[in-house]
């Protein structure tokens, strides 16, 4: 079985059908790898809590400093710098022990930290930090509703109110 090189660069040589897979970018191909480990446990104890702390953590502390003349708006990348000690911490510190429900057995440490629970905890905090934006556009109406029309708007109605306008 013959395989077709395509050369671009002498002492570059790489097979046709890796191509498509390479990304085109030096150092890219350099530091990301196209392989990947489906033995990697993805979804953890560790990346539920910390992508959901993370989320919440991050939409209340943006919304929170909105409110200042010069707002601080911290990005996801704040949590994953912050995020991978911890992470790592708690692969350390948690037990290793399974538990079972019926049938259905887990652990809240299934091995070390890795790749993809980090990766799945970026996108939860990417969710919360509202891309940069600021908080959600209806925390804005509950704002003018206390503030401006001196009327009392319940939490609940203000969540929903909130909720609604975000889904």
């Amino acid at each position: 079985m013959a395989v077709n090189m395509q050369i671009k660069d002498p002492e570059n040589v790489v097979p046709e059908e890796e191509e498509d897979d390479e990304s085109p970018i030096e150092q890219v191909r350099l530091t990301v790898s196209n392989d990947d480990d489906p033995s990697l446990p993805v979804w953890t104890f560790r990346m539920w809590f910390l992508g959901l702390l993370s989320c919440a953590l991050l939409s209340f502390l943006n919304t929170f400093f909105s409110y200042r003349a010069e707002p601080l708006v911290i990005s996801m990348i704040t949590v994953q710098v912050a995020t991978l000690p911890i992470g790592r911490l708690m692969a350390r510190v948690l037990p290793k022990r399974k538990f079972t429900i019926k049938s259905w057995e887990f652990s809240l440490n299934p091995g070390p930290f890795n790749v993809k629970e980090h990766v799945l905890i970026s996108i939860f905090a990417n969710a919360g930090s509202a891309f940069g934006n600021g908080p959600a556009y209806a925390v804005g109406i509950v704002d003018i509703i206390k503030a401006f029309y001196f009327r009392n708007i319940t939490f609940l109605a203000g969540w929903i109110l909130v909720v609604a306008t975000q889904v």
